[in-house]
């Protein structure tokens, strides 16, 4: 009775335990964006969405789950030769995504062995017909064909390739060594052209503001001399003006002076002494004409001597004056018109004094005004005013430079 109870015990065991594995197999949980294949007895039967799902327990199999997001899968290197016979190294990344679990479960065994080996081949295509240089700057171009390409074969297999990106173009050490050179060549010409370029702007530049400055500089010299001869103009004009008007002043004050040929003469002795001034005269020559001069100043003096009364010659008797020159100032002092006499030499000593200082001062602006316009106006003569208003010059006056009256010759000595 026991062993039977045993027994009993047992079968119910194993019963439960059994009840319990197919409850597990029946009951199955799918996560999101997976998906899984279900085969009843070796054949397809459906495909699991996400949540929970109940299948027949030892009946169904449920395949490994199937990952439905967009995946990322990087090949290694891969050596392909370009259409110039060179091997270059090239990583490609595949981005792909799985749309119909079934496809991608019974159309391919191994689907990403399938994607790699066709994007190696269709790689290999792509870049044959390539030379480097475009293989190295036409990477869209290489993504576009690589995507067309597997895009059309993977469709079949429910997979669709959303991207394919070259990592890595590498090609040889020398010719990445040429390359080097090359692009430094390259950079170092741009470099000298740049370099030139600048140099010439700069000099450009440089030049035509040293035009601008010259042809600035020439416009302000231009306007500058401009306003110097301007300012000279005018200064010469207002100085030869002055200088005219000192001249017709020492004209007239010339003219109202009234020299006549006694205080000429009288001058002309005067300035003989002036003209043996200084260091440079050694000689000294008498003219000619001071024999003259002094004939006609004491003819002039002779002749006011004999106008006194009660002079020796002017007609007074022998009688007055004894033999020792006794009660000779008695006499003198009771000769009518002696005090006149005496008062008439002093006015005319003054009166020649002081037209030996007009004319002598007269002289010497004249000469100097003389200078000073020949050199202002460079030969322009000032012409000299009329003598109709002077009543001291006649009309036949004659006057020299600038107006002024020359002396008259002096007397000649009689000839024998």
């Amino acid at each position: 009775m026991e062993a039977g109870q045993t027994f009993l015990l047992i079968v119910i065991f194993l019963l439960a335990v059994f009840v319990l594995v197919a409850l597990a197999k029946s009951v199955r949980i799918v996560p999101q964006a997976r998906a899984g294949i279900v085969e009843r007895l070796g054949r397809y039967q459906r495909t699991l969405s996400p949540g929970l799902a109940i299948v027949v327990p030892f009946i169904d199999r449920v395949l490994p789950l199937i990952d439905l997001r967009e995946q990322v899968v990087s090949f290694p290197p891969q050596p392909v030769i370009t259409q110039d016979n060179l091997v270059v190294s090239i990583d490609t990344v595949i981005y792909y995504q799985v749309n119909d679990p079934k496809a991608a479960t019974y159309e391919i065994a191994n689907y990403i062995q399938g994607i790699e080996q066709l994007a190696v081949t269709t790689l290999r295509n792509v870049i044959g017909g390539m030379d480097l240089e475009r293989t190295l700057t036409s990477r869209e171009e290489i993504n576009s064909a690589l995507r067309g390409v597997l895009d059309e074969a993977t469709g079949k297999w429910g997979i669709r390739v959303n991207r394919v990106e070259l990592k890595a173009i590498d090609p040889p050490p020398s010719i990445q060594d040429s390359m080097e050179k090359q692009m430094r060549a390259d950079r170092d010409k741009r470099a000298a052209i740049l370099n030139a370029e600048g140099v010439r702007q700069s000099q450009i530049l440089t030049a035509e503001g040293q035009k601008q400055s010259a042809i600035l500089s020439a416009e302000g010299d231009k306007t500058s001399q401009i306003l110097r001869a301007e300012a000279d103009k005018q200064a010469q004009i207002l100085r030869a003006d002055g200088e005219a008007k000192a001249i017709g002043a020492v004209f007239n004050a010339i003219h109202k002076g009234r020299p006549d040929q006694k205080l000429l003469s009288y001058q002309y002795l005067q300035m003989l002494p002036e003209i043996a001034k200084g260091d440079a005269n050694k000689v000294w020559i008498v003219p000619s004409e001071i024999g003259a001069a002094l004939e006609g100043l004491g003819t002039a003096v002779g002749k006011f001597g004999n106008a006194l009364p009660g002079v020796p010659g002017s007609g007074g008797s022998a009688e007055d004056y004894d033999d020792n020159g006794e009660g000779e100032e008695q006499r003198l002092d009771q000769i009518p018109g002696a005090g006149v006499a005496e008062d008439v030499s002093d006015a005319a000593a003054n009166a020649a004094a002081e037209g030996e200082a007009a004319v002598s001062a007269a002289q010497s602006e004249v000469r100097e005004a003389l200078r000073a316009a020949e050199a202002a106006s460079q030969g322009r003569s000032t012409p000299a005013p009329e003598n109709s208003g002077d009543p001291g010059a006649g009309p036949g006056a004659d006057t020299g430079p600038g107006g002024a009256p020359e002396p008259p010759p002096p007397p000649q000595p009689p000839r024998e």
